[in-house]
């Protein structure tokens, strides 16, 4: 698709312009190629790059038990995250103890969908192992789904109830989470009392794995302080993906290291758990990526509740150039000739989004354009 996007306000590395922007072949171009389209009153913004976001669960079960084709499901994530402006997604899969949809057998059944449909899809839909501590006699699976399916970002999780076990005291929610992983609440107890005794305070496999696998960006989740980030930063986990205290924050900044924060809890006005506020820590630099977490329309509902504060620049880039960077993934992220032409337009009146473009594909039109670009 060549076109040329004329009237609108974008906002390029340097600030915003109103020069013409070009899409050639997939990258964006300083050129007048093909097609006219007068998009006078919106704003051309970078494609919203997410680090992070499980809301793809909705549509592969849209009710408990009741799974239909994983590859339809996630063609319908992919349509979501293209209304949201999203352009490319990292799709946080578990490989976890805690069974369902969160057990190893349904990520190898995601990951063989997403194989077979993600390559037809406008938006580029990546994956995200958040892999369970507990989960390390089942650590060569886990490395055998990075292999095969080449990914590129590792976050370790660990939901066991360590300090109910410590305790020898009954773990909150027991009897919901076995129903949920198709135990008796039972058999579920005594797994988690034989993982906690296998894996508390022994950080020896998940140093072995992050070792095995240079190439991977791996981060921790949940960080609750300084010595639990530093901690997770000598083994190799470089990233702090939703910390939830200021110092745990201050440390990954102090080393250098990204932090992602969750883009609901800026949109929300606060953590929902209770814990630091995301705002508070953008607005003293401690952000990397704001990521969608469970909820896609909320980066771009973040960036544009930030702008009043921080400026749109700051702000805009906080959910496309910063994890762009973050992941790699220098062919995007910035409105920059020969960059690819991932884009959204959006209606600033509104703030939603008019039409999402990626590797310059239309991924999402809206009616208010629909005459604009079809006719």
């Amino acid at each position: 698709m060549h076109l040329t996007l004329v009237g609108a306000r974008a906002l390029r590395p340097e600030g915003w312009s109103e020069a013409p922007l070009g899409l050639a072949d997939g990258l964006l171009t300083d050129e007048t190629p093909g097609r006219v389209l007068d998009l006078t009153g919106y704003w051309l913004l970078p494609g919203i790059v997410d680090v992070h976001g499980d809301g793809f669960e909705r549509h592969l079960a849209p009710r408990r038990g009741a799974l239909s084709s994983l590859e339809d499901g996630l063609a319908m994530a992919a349509a979501e995250l293209a209304v949201n402006g999203i352009t490319t997604a990292l799709l946080a899969q578990f490989f976890s103890w805690e069974g369902g949809m969160r057990g190893p057998d349904f990520a190898e059944a995601m990951f063989a969908a997403h194989a077979r449909l993600a390559p037809g899809q406008p938006v580029d839909l990546r994956l995200q192992l958040r892999l369970e501590l507990g989960m390390a006699e089942h650590f060569p699976r886990a490395a055998a789904l990075i292999r095969r399916h080449d990914i590129r970002y590792v976050v370790l999780n660990d939901h066991l109830p360590h300090a109910a076990l410590l305790k020898g005291k009954r773990p909150p929610r027991l009897t919901g989470q076995a129903l949920k992983s198709g135990r008796s609440p039972e058999a579920h107890l005594a797994l988690l009392q034989r993982l906690h005794d296998e894996t508390y305070g022994k950080p020896g496999p998940a140093r072995d794995f992050i070792a095995a696998h240079p190439h991977v960006l791996f981060g921790s989740h949940d960080d609750q302080g300084a010595a639990e980030r530093a901690h997770w930063s000598a083994l190799g986990a470089a990233v702090s993906e939703f910390p939830e205290t200021l110092e745990a924050a201050e440390e990954a900044r102090r080393r250098g290291e990204p932090v992602v924060l969750g883009a609901p809890n800026v949109v929300r006005g606060g953590s929902h758990a209770g814990k630091v506020s995301a705002a508070d820590l953008v607005g003293r630099g401690l952000c990397t990526a704001l990521a969608s977490d469970y909820h896609y329309p909320a980066p771009r509902q973040a960036a544009l509740k930030l702008a009043a504060e921080i400026g749109m620049e700051r702000a805009w880039a906080l959910v496309s150039s910063g994890p762009a960077a973050m992941l790699g993934l220098t062919d995007r992220g910035e409105l920059r000739a020969g960059k690819r032409a991932d884009l959204v337009v959006l209606d600033p009146a509104t703030g939603r989004v008019a039409a999402t473009f990626a590797a310059g594909r239309l991924a999402w039109l809206g009616p208010e354009l629909a005459g604009v670009v079809l006719g």
